[in-house]
């Protein structure tokens, strides 16, 4: 069995697990959404995905009354050719489970495959990684770590990311989301660094959101050149700059 097989038969097998939560807490049935955006740039952690330039994205959601989640989301990127590959898209393929610890404070737990269809680096860029976050109250505190080497970086295996966040409701539709995060890089701490983001939202309705998010990472320099500098334009993946996006759910 292949590790992607294995990713696929791990989220079938949690989706058959029996419903276990009172009734009165329980949404009215399973539920799926779906949705398809687009941004003036796909970022992630804080490093762009696109060689700074337009991405369009879509996924689906599975949510479960008894807790657990299914998910699946695509977007295109150009790093990968960038970096010698062939990967147009990336696609991510994640489950968990969902629960309150008391009324306050809940938790997250699951697992995130990065999937770079016939990426052919010379350290596969596909990675898993296993996370868990604690909410309270509008604030998120989460680790994820890899079980993989981690986006083609060489002997990377057991790397990880720490992210603290708030989810702010200003009303009328609107929202605020700070975050602050930290990536280190196992064995490679040269690309280690930190990210941050302040994004806002609104609501329109009918499923339509529209966002708008300063972001950017404080990445090292080797030999003067940025770690995470553009193999295709030399510049800098992680420097600060405006993010537009659009989304409509279904």
């Amino acid at each position: 069995m292949t590790f992607k097989t294995a990713a696929f038969a791990t989220l079938a097998a949690l989706a058959a697990l029996p419903a276990v939560v009172r009734a009165e807490d329980a949404p009215a049935a399973p539920s799926t959404a779906f949705n398809i955006g687009a941004v003036t740039e796909y970022r992630y952690r804080g490093i762009s995905q696109t060689r700074l330039q337009p991405a369009l994205q879509g996924g689906a959601d599975y949510t479960n009354p008894n807790g657990i989640y299914l998910g699946t989301w695509i977007s295109t990127i150009k790093w990968v050719k960038d970096a010698g590959g062939k990967a147009d898209v990336e696609w991510d393929l994640y489950g968990g489970y969902k629960g309150e610890i008391t009324k306050e404070l809940s938790y997250d737990v699951g697992g995130l495959y990065y999937w770079y269809p016939d990426n052919k680096l010379p350290t596969n860029a596909d990675t898993f990684e296993i996370y868990g976050a604690l909410t309270y109250g509008m604030f998120t505190a989460k680790y994820s770590h890899s079980t993989t080497n981690l986006f083609g970086f060489t002997d990377s295996k057991n790397s990880g990311y720490f992210d603290l966040s708030a989810a702010v409701d200003l009303g009328n539709g609107w929202s605020l989301t700070p975050h602050l995060g930290y990536q280190k890089v196992s064995k490679n701490g040269d690309f280690s660094y930190t990210d941050y983001s302040a994004t806002v939202g609104k609501d329109l309705g009918n499923g339509i959101s529209l966002t708008a998010a300063l972001v950017g990472a404080s990445t090292k320099s080797i030999a003067g050149v940025k770690a995470y500098a553009s193999p295709a334009n030399g510049k800098d993946l992680g420097k600060g700059t405006i993010v537009l996006g659009a989304k409509f759910t279904f």
